[in-house]
């Protein structure tokens, strides 16, 4: 567990140093894939898949706010439904027009949700978006998450239709009809537009409790939840052949297990150590409860490696160098010691003087005085 909170807080602190570049990178690898999968399902105007125009479109999307490729993806699908049939792009027009006043315009920054939502069908982990919408946006991620489920179900009724669409034979009021009868009457588009609500305000509502562990008590919940509506809705409409258990139980506990990994790094409370505080100002009594972080402190190592040969040669060298005071012509001679000159032998010594604790005052006070 220690090893994990390293890596996480390592992960944290690369993050925070490198933001302003990680960041952009993110967002065009989110568009990158988004515009592909736009092409691979709809595809109709050939033109536009060309990778170069989408590289471009991402690089455009990477230094503009997140929601702008939703915007760029509506005009990709708009181009390729007018490529299909002008009656197909005026209706395709009028569904992006009602999502956008009457839904899209109030969630504002969580509409990169609609984003992710066809991805998610697209990588077969439907239930881990409104798990993670739950966990990591707000309640109002679920409007664009129900928008996403119907755009990604119009699109795939769009393939599996587009032979009778582009029949000139079919009159325009008849492809109208055809689309709308497979917007409204599509029953499994409906049930995972529900459940996908439904586990976004269900998570995020656990989520937000003050109870020990409520992320991980979100993650199951909204888990079961998910597998619960989509089986009940399917029996309910007799749709049993389109929702199949065992690939939904897998996807789901898939789904469930990766929120959990996403948890830990977004998260990862320490419910151990978790104090409840009560303070009060002059209108209220507050009652708080803290849970810190699980972090572990980490400390840069640093090894010096210390080998003793070099610096034994490095000294063999600056006693073999030459200097003015110590040439090298004479660096094998001893110093000679200077001898002394008799004349400082034959110089008389003076006469030491005796030590002031050897004098007797006493006797020489006396002498004096007799001296007198």
């Amino acid at each position: 567990m220690t090893a994990l909170l390293e890596l996480k807080q390592k992960i944290k602190e690369i993050y925070g140093q490198y933001e302003m570049y990680i960041l952009p990178v993110m967002k065009f690898v989110l568009a990158l894939v988004y515009f592909l999968w736009i092409n691979a399902n709809m595809g109709y105007m050939s033109r536009l898949n060309n990778v170069f125009l989408v590289l471009i479109l991402a690089l455009i999307c990477s230094i503009l706010p997140s929601s702008a490729m939703m915007y760029i993806g509506f005009v990709l699908i708009l181009v390729h439904s007018y490529a299909l049939g002008i009656e197909i792009a005026a209706f395709m027009l009028v569904l992006i027009l009602l999502m956008m006043i009457f839904f899209l315009r109030f969630s504002g920054e969580q509409n990169v949700t609609f984003v992710f939502t066809p991805l998610s069908f697209a990588f077969s982990l439907p239930a881990l978006l409104p798990i993670g919408s739950g966990l990591m946006e707000s309640s109002l991620s679920a409007i664009p998450a129900g928008c996403g489920v119907v755009m990604y179900y119009f699109i795939r009724f769009l393939r599996s239709q587009s032979t009778i669409l582009v029949n000139p034979d079919l009159e325009m009021t008849d492809k109208l009809q055809i689309m709308a009868d497979g917007l409204v009457q599509n029953w499994g588009m409906w049930i995972a537009v529900v459940a996908f609500v439904a586990v976004i305000l269900l998570v995020h509502l656990i989520r937000t409790r003050s109870f020990d562990h409520a992320w991980r008590i979100s993650i199951i919940t909204g888990g079961v939840a998910y597998v619960f509506i989509m089986l009940v809705g399917s029996f309910g409409m007799n749709l049993n052949a389109t929702v199949a258990m065992i690939p939904l139980l897998i996807c789901t506990i898939a789904a469930v297990l990766l929120a959990l990994v996403l948890e830990f790094f977004a998260f990862g409370g320490d419910y151990s150590r978790a104090e409840r505080l009560e303070y009060e100002d002059d209108e209220y009594f507050y009652y708080v409860k803290a849970v810190p972080k699980a972090s572990v402190a980490t400390s840069e190592r640093s090894i010096k490696k210390i080998n003793a040969e070099p610096v034994r040669e490095e000294r063999k060298a600056e006693d073999n160098s030459g200097t003015y005071a110590n040439p090298i012509f004479r660096q094998d001679e001893k110093p000679k010691r200077k001898k002394a000159s008799p004349a400082a032998d034959r110089k008389p010594r003076q006469a030491e003087k005796p030590a002031a604790k050897d004098i007797d005052f006493e006797k020489k006070l006396e002498e004096s005085l007799k001296d007198l």
